[in-house]
């Protein structure tokens, strides 16, 4: 923890000497020489590498602290033989144990029957299913601020198309009605899938945690194509993603430059947020858009951007916290860089029931076995309005 917060202070000691350097060597031309833009480039990049370095440090914490844990707790209640236990279906020890059984090719008892999906394969224990989840909110910036639920149907969101509004009235005067309407919007599922090979030997070394590995592949697998997803998704066999053109969030201001993002963008973009959603707003964009936000300053001189001081704290970007995601579109004409809003109006729906299938004979030629794994998934902006987008300039 002490090394976390040593690096921390050091990022911000060195992105306050690189705004300093930059600063100084300013001709009266508000240029900088080439010499002076290659140190400052190091020296950004330095701080960069410590914002990476803090994260990773952050990840191990946590991964610490989760291999901390006691494996069993303690018994406080009269010991209860197997077959009276309270937990029934997936959720139940004997479900867990045939599932990873099987995994392995080991002989299933009639406990998995009630589990098998459409496709053969079986579903996943409960508590398997629910790390599956935490993992992939780990692996996906957005699961970590949108509103994610689980689903067991379609589900049918009816969503205010027009609001009421209020009137005054004299006393005894007709009250006018308001035209409130409702609009609908449908979560459904889309199937999403990854398929991991691992070697027979492994499999029948009981020292290999299968649990572990196979719940490590599929999350990073999984997170990464649901992140894509989430933020550029079509629609089409995919869920709708909050930079979509047409069915994201609002196009609420467009940059005056084709490459390029100024202060004044930013403020604009800011306040086309109404008020009650900037309350628990924050920025989205790709990693390489954040090095250009980092040069901007406000109109007294001061720096928009501002390292984060705290463990597990996001940087910020004009007071509100930024997050990045790879998938963003990167600078360019007619691209979509920033959101802004509250990302609670983009929705998850998780449709329950994730199976795993073992594929014995596919790769029994290179002494391998297969495990592919099916889930079912919805994403789409709710409330445009609550999510406002930047638009570059068109060429």
């Amino acid at each position: 923890m002490n090394s976390i917060l040593e690096l921390r202070e050091k990022r911000a000691k060195a992105w306050d000497t690189a705004k300093a350097f930059l600063d100084s060597q300013r001709g009266a031309d508000g240029l900088i020489s080439t010499e002076a833009a290659a140190s400052y480039d190091k020296m950004e990049a330095d701080i960069v590498n410590l914002g990476r370095e803090i994260a990773r440090l952050e990840r191990q914490e946590a991964l610490d602290h989760e291999m901390s844990q006691p494996t069993a707790s303690p018994i406080t209640e009269k010991p209860v033989r197997p077959e009276q236990e309270e937990k029934r279906g997936r959720a139940c020890k004997a479900y867990a144990a045939d599932f990873f059984g099987a995994l392995r090719g080991r002989p299933v008892s009639n406990v998995l029957s009630e589990g098998v999906d459409a496709d053969g394969g079986y579903l996943v224990p409960v508590e398997f299913e629910r790390q599956l989840v935490r993992n992939l909110q780990e692996a996906n910036v957005v699961r970590s601020i949108a509103k994610t639920f689980s689903s067991s149907a379609e589900r049918k969101i009816a969503v205010a198309a027009t609001l009421s509004t209020a009137t005054w009235v004299p006393e005894n005067g007709a009250i006018p009605e308001s035209s409130l309407t409702f609009g609908q919007k449908t979560l459904d599922a889309f199937k999403l899938t990854d398929l991991i090979k691992v070697s027979t030997e492994l499999l029948a070394d009981s020292m290999f945690d299968l649990e572990a590995y196979i719940l490590e592949e599929f999350a990073r697998a999984l997170g990464a194509a649901e992140e894509e997803a989430f933020i550029k998704g079509t629609g089409v066999g995919q869920p709708t993603g909050i930079f979509h053109a047409t069915n994201g969030g609002t196009i609420g201001v467009t940059a005056a430059a084709a490459t390029a993002i100024a202060f004044d963008d930013i403020v604009s973009l800011v306040y086309a947020l109404k008020s009650p959603y900037r309350r628990n707003a924050s920025f989205l964009t790709h990693e390489t858009t954040v090095a250009a936000l980092r040069k901007l300053k406000d109109t007294n001189g001061q720096y928009l951007w501002q390292p984060s001081l705290v463990a597990g704290q996001p940087d910020r970007l004009f007071g509100y916290p930024i997050h990045t995601s790879p998938y963003v579109p990167t600078v360019a004409a007619g691209a979509l860089t920033l959101g802004f809003g509250d990302y609670a109006n983009y929705w998850i729906a998780d449709r329950q029931g994730r199976a795993v299938q073992r594929l014995n004979e596919l790769y029994a030629g290179n002494g391998q076995v297969g495990f592919l794994i099916t889930q079912r998934v919805d994403g789409k902006v709710i409330r445009a309005e609550g999510i406002q987008l930047l638009q570059q300039k068109a060429a």
